[in-house]
């Protein structure tokens, strides 16, 4: 072999190449050895809801959905939005989009909680650092043949039928036929307004109720079990999943895992994967 072929700077390239694809494929591999709850496997129903602290929150949230909306993009999740509020100024006040998938649960369920922002505000004329929270919550989609032994009786629930505005934006479609559907004894309220018909879009909450009131019943037995083991977190604001800084340094920081990276902007633009990794495994461990 002559000295030009070790030089080889195409046959080099595609050796990187190839070696870097069969370790994300292994790293993929691995990733799936670790969904191991009963619903990992199902459809994702995230929800982004904007924190007090006005239009730098509703910008955030914004964020949020967008990085959400990018990691489904790279990684070949189907998207449906489902409902979006926005504001007239700046931002959302929430949103709610369906993620069908392999998978889809098992890998965005790493995403709820609080997520807080640090940064100068883009709204503040004296460019003065605000801090900026929004809350996700990650259910799985619960389809109609699945038995959870959830009791939802119909006259639990107040159905409303409304005409869709343009609230949505760029996410939503105006229809005539939105359903939002209320239930009494807890309290939820979901509300679907993009599909076809006021059938659809009844069914579509009707289904997403269902995860609702599927997370509620695991939480009430999570909270079951801290009460007799001792609860190290609490839920509220300070107790945030994740930051967000971008000043005076730039550093993303899950709480939970410890794992954290510099490159906020590739997070902002979807490359959360490692988050994703850290906690499943940690999740495994049993330590979350």
């Amino acid at each position: 072999m002559s000295g030009a072929d070790y030089d080889d700077k195409d046959l080099a390239q595609e050796f990187n190449e190839r070696a870097l694809k069969l370790r994300e494929d292994i790293e993929h591999e691995n990733l799936l050895l670790l969904l191991i709850d009963n619903y990992d496997a199902c459809n994702a129903i995230l929800t982004v809801h904007a924190g007090s602290g006005g239009l730098d929150s509703q910008d955030w949230a914004e964020m949020l959905l967008r990085m959400y909306l990018k990691y489904c993009e790279r990684e070949n999740f189907k998207i449906k939005i489902l409902n979006v509020s926005s504001d007239e100024e700046a931002g959302i006040k929430s949103a709610e989009i369906m993620i069908e998938g392999d998978n889809a649960y098992g890998f965005f369920k790493s995403e709820s909680g609080v997520h807080r922002l640090v940064r100068i505000s883009p709204f503040d004329a004296a460019h003065r650092r605000h801090t900026s929270f929004a809350s996700v919550l990650v259910s799985p989609e619960i389809q109609d043949n699945i038995d959870l032994n959830i009791d939802i009786r119909p006259e639990d629930l107040k159905i409303d039928t409304f005409r869709a505005s343009g609230a949505g934006g760029q996410y939503v479609n105006r229809t005539d036929s939105a359903v939002r559907i209320t239930h009494l004894p807890s309290n939820i309220v979901v509300t679907c307004q993009n599909e076809r018909s006021q059938h659809m879009n009844k069914q579509v909450a009707m289904r997403i109720l269902k995860s609702r009131l599927y997370e509620k019943a695991l939480n009430e037995r999570q909270e079951q079990l801290d009460a007799v083991v001792g609860d190290k977190k609490e839920s509220s604001w300070g107790s945030q999943i994740r930051s967000y800084t971008l000043h005076p340094y730039t550093l993303v920081k899950d709480h939970r895992t410890n794992y954290e990276t510099g490159n906020i902007q590739a997070v902002l633009d979807g490359n959360i994967d490692k988050f994703i990794m850290e906690y499943l495994r940690a999740h495994a461990r049993g330590e979350i």
